[in-house]
């Protein structure tokens, strides 16, 4: 619109009239000010400094900081459920915006109201106005929620009233997670580190009885969590995947895939974890990249352990004195060596083929084989050691090679008796360094190198991952990954951002089968019974001896007809699911599946699944392979994947590191010292504590402010721009407060300038009556309404946020500033009007900012008087903004931003000089249509600048008083600020020449430091001092320009 604001040169009228600046003569000096606009620009802001704080310091004492007050107790005297007691905004609790005192009350208000619940229309269907579903990740119960729940649920409970406010049938699902490996692991620790025992003391019912007292005590904590966070759940829907009927749901699905074939039973390596004692799957191992020898931190083990180094080692060839040299970075495995595998074209062991080794340790002859698909013969020494039982390559060796499969290991990570008695019982890590003494005692040790390789550790224990054979269930996933694709590729499903979608079809396009077995207690005990024949030992890993059943009585059903005329007895399998395979029914399963219920006919498929891209693979791609193979579709329309919440610092959110942050202590406040007193309670050792503390003092060195929930939700949206992680500054988060403030102040003003008597139209359409300031607010209320309708389909939140962040900025600081004089200095008619515009803006804008701010637009809304036929009990249920055509006015626009620019151009004199009040101004406007508007707002323009006396429209500069200081608008238009017998000039020259003198001899060493460049002179060191040299320039310039100022202006 206009053009950057520049600080010209004043007009004297003493000089004769002969002498007066023509219009040519002005316009040429605009264009000279014109070069100095962006150094201008930039002093501007350093003379506002100086003047407003220096000055100030050298004439009055400095005065001390005011301290903010909190608000008083809040004595909340409204009976929970019923509607809040609104008491006066005067009470002392309510003077100020509180977090605490306007939060307190309406969520069970909202609750008893059943504002939540979906809406149908009068035949019970789905309303006209369509449907929308989430349902909503269920948190893990093992602890209490952090701060990447709080922004999964702003994020979906945003979505969630933005819809029901759009009039859309909506249903919005809670629900916990069991979370088995994860909850046991945090019991297990719990019971051993305060009572010093183990899970097998306490037995298995008993154990599982301590999780369930674990699960009731953090399910109501989680569920205080949610309800504060303001999530807008159905609670009458709250689902938990251990409950009787998503029990039920996974007992189905388990009998359905196992009686299809798709899962099975194999004797398989397994990624075991020592420490949990249970197999994981691939997801829950991190492949930690060592460049070379490492010592680690393995749990149970006092000294740290090395890896990262590659062995040699000789193997006596068997009837010769000969030697077959192989490498393992696993020395402790040579246990459970079968084979030395070597290529069959690799001239220097062709006359081995088929003659064994001797192992050095246990009474056995390993065979020497030809492998062309195991051995490189470019790499080590070209003979491999093969460990089929202990290693994925040497498995698929083994297997193509008839080799014998030797576990070595028990569960617990010690060495068995296949390893002899002298070995038994050994750790598995001890047994690595004994290995080599020995190897080197024998003679057979040859030499360890550095090695670069990756160290599968499990993600829930820190343990080194072991693979193990093992009998497990697997779920065979390949024709399952097929459908899950094509969803995805014919639009059935969409998943943003796009960078979503490629991870998914990359994953899918190499998928494993699934092991979904788990050595655990707490979780889903898999619905299977291997079949006990009276007199027979059968194999337990036969599919054919095992049997599914919904319950047990289908299993005997099943044995019977299967094993007719023969005694037997069922033994229900031990172990448990894994938890991502109840969770992978959850969209369905939460709806009454496999039960053809109501839920199922009306919110099946979901619309919307919603949460974090680090979850794509365990959950998301999961409940697509279920949801298809199981009910024929995409279990939701379309997945949304936001960000990860790190810590200031980029850093991941870790206990260890103590950045992990409870959103109750955010919403509530927290000091430092309760925060290191929640480490405490935790579990963690006393070196993880004392890091952990240490990072708090980093992360939190004056604690956490009460931020309330309003903020911090709002906080958390404006952070979601599409990014894969979110760097989260709390002090971010306390700036949003004050945005709540304003919200609220501005209301409350709002409210005060309507009166108690205030009745509003019964609708908000335009009576020609309209200023143009009103008409400039409409217009960018709906405007506003447009783009965030539109943002809010798009998933863009940060954009969303911006845009009713920056209308209510516009309604407050320029509507509501304007107001003023139209309602109190105006006519009935201009007061009416500015007074309706009023209210249809902080009706719209509270309605604009709910989805994100439920709390304090609640209160708000609630203090409104309502159209005439309004019957909206809550804002839950408000219709949302809409763009209005009528509303629509780019000239008023247009016109109304020329007054802001120029209320802006007057201000930054005003600034730059240091007047505070008896400000004289002048508007130059050559254009007709502009002094029109200019002359027609200068009550306006007043309103938008503090300390103005007066202001006056002119034509031309030769009706401005001598003595001002100009700034240009545009062409067209131009502001004079009388400056003349306001300021001291001669003092304000001084502080300009002291700045010339420092730039200039900057400038000069500059200057000195090029002429001392030669050819070995860095480039980046060049280019450097060359725009260093430009910038002083312009300074010096500048500075010179603004004395030649001063100078004229004492004349």
């Amino acid at each position: 619109m206009s053009e950057e604001p520049k600080h010209l040169e004043p007009v004297s009228a003493q000089e004769p009239p002969k002498k007066e600046k023509t219009a040519k003569e002005l316009e040429k000096e605009r264009k000279k000010a014109e070069k100095l606009a962006k150094f201008n620009a930039k002093k501007a802001k350093q003379a506002e400094d100086s003047a407003s704080s220096k000055d100030k310091v050298e004439k009055k004492p400095k005065k001390e900081k005011k301290v903010v007050e909190p608000a008083p107790e809040f004595d909340d005297k409204t009976v929970p459920g019923e509607k809040k007691i609104l008491v006066s905004l005067d009470d002392p609790a309510f003077k100020a915006y509180s977090p605490k005192n306007v939060e307190s009350s309406w969520y069970q208000w909202w609750l008893k109201e059943g504002v939540f619940d979906p809406e149908f229309d009068a035949n019970g269907d789905i309303k006209p106005e369509g449907l929308f579903s989430i349902p909503s990740p269920p948190p893990n119960v093992t602890g209490a929620l952090h701060i990447g729940h709080a922004l999964t649920v702003s994020l979906q409970d945003a979505l969630i009233r933005y819809n029901r406010m759009l009039g859309k049938t909506v249903l919005y699902v809670p629900g916990f997670d069991h979370a088995g490996i994860a909850t046991q692991s945090v019991i297990e620790k719990r019971i051993w580190a305060q009572e010093k025992k183990t899970r097998h003391d306490y037995g298995r019912e008993p154990f599982i009885q301590k999780v369930w007292e674990w699960k009731e005590v953090y399910h109501a904590r989680i569920k205080d969590q949610f309800m504060k966070l303001g999530a807008s759940y159905d609670w009458s829907k709250e689902a938990f995947t251990l409950s009787p009927e998503l029990t039920k749901a996974v007992n189905e699905a388990f009998v359905r895939l196992h009686e299809d074939g798709t899962i099975y039973r194999a004797n398989r390596l397994v990624n075991w974890c020592v420490k949990l004692n249970t197999a994981i799957s691939n997801l829950e191992v991190d492949n930690k990249t060592i460049t070379g020898r490492t010592l680690l931190s393995v749990p149970g083990y006092e000294k740290k352990v090395e890896f990262g180094t590659l062995t040699y080692f000789a193997y006596q060839v068997e009837g010769s004195d000969e030697k077959l040299v192989v490498a393992t970075t696993r020395p402790e495995t040579i246990f459970g060596d079968t084979a030395v595998a070597v290529h069959p074209d690799d001239a220097r062991y062709k006359h081995l083929h088929g003659k064994y080794v001797i192992h050095p340790f246990v009474d056995r002859k390993l065979p020497i084989i030809t492998d062309g698909e195991t051995v490189d013969m470019e790499f080590g020494t070209g003979a491999v050691k093969i460990t089929p039982a202990h290693d994925q390559n040497d498995y698929d060796t083994g297997k193509r090679n008839n080799l014998e499969f030797i576990n070595i290991y028990t569960d617990e990570g010690l060495l068995n008796a296949k390893c002899g008695p002298e070995w038994e019982g050994t750790k598995r890590f001890d047994a690595r360094y004994k290995v080599i003494e020995e190897l080197k005692s024998k003679g057979l040790f040859v030499e360890q190198k550095d090695n670069e390789m990756a160290i599968p550790i499990c993600s829930r224990s820190g343990d080194v991952i072991e693979p193990l054979l093992k009998p497990q269930w697997w779920v065979n996933q390949s024709e399952m990954a097929k459908a899950a694709i094509e969803v995805v590729k014919s639009g059935e499903l969409k998943i943003t951002p796009k960078v979503s979608e490629a991870d998914y079809f990359r994953w899918l396009e190499n998928i494993q089968d699934w092991c979904i077995s788990r050595q655990l207690w707490w979780g889903h005990r898999c619905p299977v019974y291997f079949v006990n024949i009276e007199g027979e030992k059968n194999d337990r890993m036969s599919n054919d001896f095992w049997v599914s059943g919904r319950d047990e009585q289908e299993a005997l059903e099943k044995a019977t007809k299967k094993f007719a005329g023969k005694k037997f007895t069922l033994e229900q399998d031990e172990d448990v699911l894994d938890t991502w395979f109840s969770s992978g029914l959850w969209p369905f399963s939460i709806l009454g599946w496999p039960n053809q219920t109501v839920d199922m006919e009306k919110f099946f498929p979901m619309s919307l699944l919603e949460t974090g891209w680090d979850i794509l693979f365990f959950w998301v791609t999961r409940m697509v392979l279920l949801g298809v193979k199981l009910t024929g579709k995409s279990p939701f329309s379309e997945v949304f994947c936001h960000s990860l919440v790190r810590d200031a610092q980029g850093r991941k959110m870790s206990k260890s590191l103590g950045n992990v942050i409870d959103p109750s202590d955010v919403i509530s406040g927290i000091s430092l010292q309760a925060l290191h007193d929640q480490l405490l309670g935790g579990n963690l050792d006393a070196k993880e504590l004392k890091k952990a503390i240490e990072g708090q003092k980093l992360s939190y060195p004056k604690g956490i402010p009460e931020c309330g929930t309003d903020a911090l939700r709002f906080a958390l949206c404006s952070y979601t721009t599409g990014g894969r992680d979110i760097n989260l500054d709390i002090l971010r988060v306390e700036g949003y407060r004050k945005f709540c403030n304003k919200i609220y102040q501005a209301t409350k003003f709002v409210l005060g300038r309507l009166g108690p008597d205030y009745v509003p139209p019964a609708s908000s359409k335009l009576t020609g009556n309209e200023s143009l300031v009103e008409q400039w607010i409409l217009h960018k209320l709906t405007k506003a309404s447009q783009a965030i309708n539109k943002q809010f389909e798009a998933r863009e939140f940060f954009e969303a946020t911006n845009s009713v962040y920056n209308f209510w900025y516009d309604l407050c600081d320029v509507y509501i500033e304007n107001s003023k004089a139209l309602i109190q200095d105006g006519s009935d008619v201009q007061k009416k009007s500015a007074q309706d515009t009023l209210y249809t803006c902080i009706d719209g804008a509270l309605r604009m900012i709910h989805p994100f701010m439920p709390f304090v637009t609640e209160e708000m809304f609630q203090r409104l008087p309502r159209r005439e036929g309004e019957t909206i009990k809550s804002i839950v249920k408000a219709p949302y903004p809409q763009y209005i055509k009528e509303f629509d006015n780019e000239k008023a626009l247009d016109a109304y931003n020329l007054i802001l620019e120029i209320a802006k151009g007057a201000r930054s004199v005003l600034a730059q000089y240091n007047i505070l009040k008896n400000a004289k101004v002048y508007v130059e406007c050559q254009d007709s249509q502009i002094l029109a508007i200019a002359d027609s707002q200068k009550e306006s323009i007043v309103s938008l600048i503090k300390g103005v006396e007066t202001i006056k429209v002119v034509s031309s500069g030769a009706e401005v008083e001598s003595g001002c200081a100009l700034q240009s608008i545009n062409k067209q238009c131009t502001v004079h600020v009388l400056v003349k017998g306001q300021i001291d000039l001669d003092a304000e020259i001084t502080k300009v020449e002291k700045k010339l003198t420092t730039i200039k001899d900057l400038n000069k060493k500059n200057e000195e430091a090029i002429a001392k460049f030669s050819e070995k002179t860095k480039p980046a060191a060049k280019e450097l001092a060359f725009k260093k040299s430009e910038n002083y320039a312009a300074e010096i310039e500048g500075y010179e320009q603004t004395i030649e100022i001063l100078q004229k202006l004492k004349l």
